[in-house]
C-alpha cells in the first residue's frame, strides 16, 4: 500500500506572492518519516536548538510509533522539517496523551506556518488514539519556541530542574513542561500548573 501524503499549500508570515502567470504553486508533502530520510535531514538538524540522537533512536521511533513520525517534503525534494513523537502514559489515572519528542523545520522554511501544521497533524492522531494531552519540553531560554508553542494553545505545566544536559562546561538548563489539553479532558484538569518545580528523576 503506497504511504499517505497530504498535500498543502504553506503561506509565508509576509503574505501570499502571486504569480503573474497566474499558474498554481506546486505543494508541500507531509508525509510518514521514512528510513530513507536519516539520510537526508542534516540540513534540519544542523540547527543549535535542535535535540539530535543517534540513528537507534529514530528507529525505535520509527518501529514503535511511526504515525507519530511525520516529515514536509518541498516540490523539489527536500526536507524542509519533521515533528517526531510518541503515545504514552496511563489511561486509569487520565495521563495517557501524546507527547512531542522533536519539532524542528530549516531555517530557510521557516515563517511558513510548517511548525504549527506538523503540531496540528500530531494532536489530531493523539485525538484519534483518545489522548488526554498532548505534551512537549522546551528550553526556559528558548522564548522564540516557547511563544510560538502558546500561540499554538499550550501552556507552562510545570519547571523541570536541569533537564537539558550541557556539554561544553556551562551549567545544564531548566525546561518547561508544556501542555494542551485534548477533548477527552472535558474539564481541562491535565493543564492546572504544578505550583513548584520537579527534577528529572520525578517525571514519570
Amino acid at each position: 500500500m503506497a504511504k499517505e501524503r497530504l498535500q498543502c499549500s504553506l503561506v509565508p508570515a509576509g503574505g501570499a506572492t502571486v504569480d503573474s502567470s497566474g499558474s498554481r504553486r506546486k505543494m508541500t508533502s507531509l508525509r510518514p518519516f521514512s528510513c530513507d530520510d536519516l539520510f537526508k535531514f542534516n540540513n534540519i538538524n544542523l540547527d543549535p536548538l535542535t535535540e539530535t540522537y543517534g540513528i537507534p533512536f529514530y528507529l525505535q521511533y520509527l518501529a514503535h510509533w511511526p504515525e507519530y513520525f511525520i516529515v514536509a517534503e518541498a516540490p523539489g525534494g527536500e526536507l524542509m522539517g519533521y515533528i517526531m513523537g510518541k503515545a504514552e502514559g496511563s489511561v486509569a489515572r487520565e495521563e495517557w496523551h501524546g507527547h512531542v519528542t522533536a519539532l524542528s523545520v530549516a531555517p530557510e522554511f521557516r515563517r511558513l506556518g510548517l511548525a504549527a501544521k506538523l503540531m496540528e497533524m500530531l494532536e489530531e492522531i493523539s485525538e484519534r488514539k483518545g489522548g488526554f494531552f498532548v505534551d512537549l519540553f522546551v528550553r526556559v531560554s528558548n522564548q522564540v519556541a516557547v511563544n510560538m508553542y502558546k500561540r499554538l494553545g499550550y501552556s507552562v505545566y510545570r519547571t523541570v530542574i536541569e533537564y537539558y544536559s550541557a556539554s561544553n562546561g556551562e551549567p545544564d538548563e531548566d525546561a518547561y513542561d508544556m501542555r494542551k489539553a485534548l477533548s477527552r479532558d472535558t474539564e481541562k484538569k491535565s493543564i492546572i500548573p504544578l505550583p513548584h518545580p520537579v527534577r528529572p528523576e520525578d517525571i514519570e
